[in-house]
């Protein structure tokens, strides 16, 4: 895919999906995508008075793993599809009595906030889908308060030979086949598992990290290096 092309695709692609991605998810991650978001917000070190933003928040879900897991008052969601925004909505409107989310469209590579306004930033599957992935979280890094943190939830492929073999199999055949059943669009995920595999490595990611200026880089595979998740802070 030419680059150039890549975030408007991305753009309509998720608007495309919408309807049917939250349902998607746990079929195709076996529920594990649950899992893999409530590793990450346990993950998160945020004062009671603090505040988070979820970028590329999609249809909400780190969102409400937020709102039920911690007691930070200010969670503030941004993505750029409109159709993804009004199913995160339909969800935080029905989260418990007093907790609540701003929603934002706007973009994750360009985060319209001040410098040093949160406590931690989250992104879940979504920095793949960004080409200038260091220069998105050098903006991460601007709008996070001095000490506050990055957790970075991204899809992977396993270490061990035998099990990538297997995984890649059924990445490159079943996934696109289920997933194109479901949503009428086989294209979207064709796009999901060639984005997967032109993934730097942990090693690789952790270093633009760090290039962005986050210290305390660390990763963790989870479920046999299906998903990582990875935290840096800001001095």
């Amino acid at each position: 895919m030419d680059k150039s092309t890549a975030p408007c695709f991305v753009k309509s692609m998720f608007g495309a999906i919408a309807p049917r991605y939250d349902f998607l998810n746990r079929l195709l991650s076996l529920r594990q995508d649950v899992y893999w978001r409530r590793r990450l917000i346990d993950a998160l070190c945020v004062p009671e008075s603090g505040c988070i933003l979820d970028a590329a928040c999609g249809t909400g879900d780190v969102i409400i793993e937020i709102l039920s897991r911690k007691n930070t008052p200010k969670v503030v969601g941004i993505d750029f599809s409109p159709e993804m925004l009004a199913i995160a909505q339909k969800k935080i409107a029905a989260a418990p009595p007093g907790r609540g989310a701003f929603l934002l469209a706007a973009d994750a590579l360009d985060p319209p906030f001040a410098g040093e306004s949160f406590d931690a930033v989250t992104i879940a599957f979504g920095i793949r889908n960004i080409t200038a992935r260091q220069k998105a979280m050098e903006r991460f890094r601007e709008i996070l308060k001095p000490g506050g943190m990055l957790a970075v939830l991204e899809l992977a492929t396993p270490a061990d030979e035998r099990l990538r073999r297997l995984y890649l199999l059924y990445f490159a055949k079943i996934l696109p086949a289920i997933g194109g059943l479901f949503s009428k669009n086989m294209r979207a995920y064709r796009y999901l598992p060639a984005s997967v595999l032109g993934f730097p490595r942990p090693a690789e990611f952790a270093a633009l990290m760090r290039g962005a200026g986050f210290t305390d880089v660390k990763w963790l595979d989870l479920t046999a290096g299906i998903a990582t998740l990875y935290t840096g802070r800001k001095k």
